[in-house]
């Protein structure tokens, strides 16, 4: 997922970005004629437009609508954003959820069109969508009843997120075993820090875990979720704030003694992403034993090929766990705003991308460029061209995770892709690790005023536990400080934060019913 290796990108984003704003300057201010809708989309990066050719091409045709994309890179979208919805110069719609987040949708609901009835009239694959997957609808329904945004559910996605690799030459090097548990963790990162694991004659110039927090207190069963969901887990089906939980406070007690022995990157507090890929990435060999990501080559580019992944590891309780990811599902895909002269025929076309043929196309690209469809209705994902990543060759010729889609329990069998990179190496490596994956805390929905009261409080925690977190794991104390901590949060609202959070999870019970 492009999410994970964006990054490196940053200087091509901030290139291009005045050349993109730029070029649709125009869109936004000529007149338009009936059927046609301007739409305003977010870009990771500046990879072109053929992301709307082909099979999007195609379905403004058979819908009988033009449409203008007004393309924003992600980079400049935050001022461009706020000029927007200000009122100056409001598009029909937004598509993707990089456009506008819920925040967002909540601060300015009077500008979007309540979709429900309209669906219901002129969306029959989304409300088969609806009628199979309760959880879809409720996922899009707001507190106050109406739905304001498009959902999609991706195809193709693993169970798990983030996963440790350790290098399988410096196993070799020392004749060391995989390790299994959380103790021969340990015990293999002291063995790479004492001796000279990579071979190079130096004894000092490696970081045995080069990775970072959550990815190394997982065995002390910390089930942290994707990035939407934050700090927020269930345990035993309840909410339940991760840097509150005995769990962290044990990982965090473990990670200190490994940080005090010098097992664990002494700049990991210090250091920015550069530096740390940077280490990961070195041309000169191997400097790091463990690290944390999405497939090696994504970590450890030239050096990949002396990592393996490692198998989660088992925890005091006996347990594994993993880094759930399950993104699959979200909200505020297209939002059509009361610019819109004709919703429903803006609807009717949209309803065109909740099918299979359309959701597999609007991921990996139209039929013959990233997608091939057998006369038997499988799929087979094509190969990019020798030499280009397969993930950016999916993020240039389609939506990829944005925008609507769906496709149904099972679609997945129906679709075989190349292994040895991109989504195909993920899925590989999920199978083997998957029954690990722990339920997580849904996408649940907040009110205005929910949101407004929790991004306040949730500013004021985050920044005091980061800076308990670093404390701990650089000079000890968590056991001491735990019980003054857990009040000091509650002073800063602790207890308000979930109460809001635990409203909103029971309204999104009750949706599912």
């Amino acid at each position: 997922m492009i999410k994970r290796s964006w990054k490196g990108l940053l200087s091509v984003v901030l290139a291009s970005s005045l050349i993109v704003g730029c070029s649709n300057a125009n869109m936004s201010t000529k007149e338009k004629e009936d059927g046609e809708y301007r739409i305003a989309t977010v870009r990771w990066a500046d990879w072109g437009d053929d992301f709307l050719k082909g099979f999007v091409e195609d379905t403004e045709k058979e819908a009988g609508i033009k449409v203008d994309w007004d393309i924003y890179l992600n980079s400049e979208w935050g001022d461009k954003k706020s000029v927007l919805m200000a009122g100056g110069d409001l598009p029909d719609a937004f598509w993707g959820s990089l456009a506008l987040s819920d925040g967002d949708i909540a601060q300015n609901q009077s500008l979007f069109i309540p979709l429900e009835d309209l669906i219901a009239e002129n969306m029959p694959n989304l409300m088969a969508a609806f009628e199979t997957e309760p959880s879809l609808r409720a996922l899009v329904t707001s507190p106050d009843g109406h739905i304001y945004s498009l959902p999609k559910k991706l195809p193709l996605r693993p169970l798990t997120g983030n996963q440790l690799f350790i290098n399988q030459k410096w196993l070799d090097n020392l004749g060391l075993e995989m390790p299994d548990t959380y103790e021969d963790f340990y015990n293999v990162l002291k063995a790479f820090k004492e001796k000279d694991a990579n071979g190079n004659g130096d004894l000092n110039d490696e970081i045995p875990y080069g990775g970072n927090i959550y990815g190394f207190i997982l065995p002390f069963g910390v089930t942290k979720g994707n990035d939407k969901a934050g700090l927020m887990t269930l345990k035993d089906g309840k909410p339940s704030y991760i840097p509150t939980q005995e769990e962290y406070k044990e990982g965090i007690a473990w990670m200190n003694k490994a940080y005090k022995d010098g097992l664990i990157d002494q700049e990991l507090f210090t250091q920015d992403d550069s530096m740390a890929e940077a280490k990961r990435k070195d041309e000169n060999g191997s400097l790091v034993g463990v690290a944390f990501g999405w497939t090696a080559d994504a970590v450890f580019g030239p050096n990949a090929k002396e990592y393996v992944p490692l198998a989660p590891l088992k925890g005091p309780d006996g347990e594994r766990y993993v880094i759930s990811d399950t993104e699959t599902y979200s909200r505020n895909e297209l939002l059509i705003t009361t610019q819109a002269k004709d919703p429903a025929k803006l609807l009717q076309w949209a309803d065109k991308f909740y099918t299979e043929d359309a959701s597999i196309q609007t991921f990996y690209g139209s039929f013959g460029i990233g997608v091939e469809k057998n006369d038997d209705g499988t799929y087979q994902v094509l190969n990019a061209p020798e030499g280009e990543s397969a993930d950016i060759f999916a993020w240039t010729n389609s939506f990829r995770d944005f925008g609507p889609k769906y496709i149904e329990d099972g679609f997945n069998e129906k679709v075989t892709l190349p292994t040895d990179s991109g989504d195909g190496l993920k899925l590989e490596l999920d199978k083997k690790i998957s029954e690990y994956a722990r339920e997580q805390f849904p996408t649940v929905s907040f009110t205005a005023d929910e949101m407004q009261r929790l991004n306040t409080l949730n500013v004021d925690l985050t920044s005091y536990v980061n800076s308990m977190q670093s404390k701990w794991v650089v000079e000890g104390g968590v056991e001491k400080e735990w019980d003054d901590y857990i009040s000091q949060l509650e002073k800063m609202g602790y207890g308000e934060f979930m109460e809001i959070q635990n409203t909103a999870f029971n309204r999104y019970q009750e949706s599912l019913k």
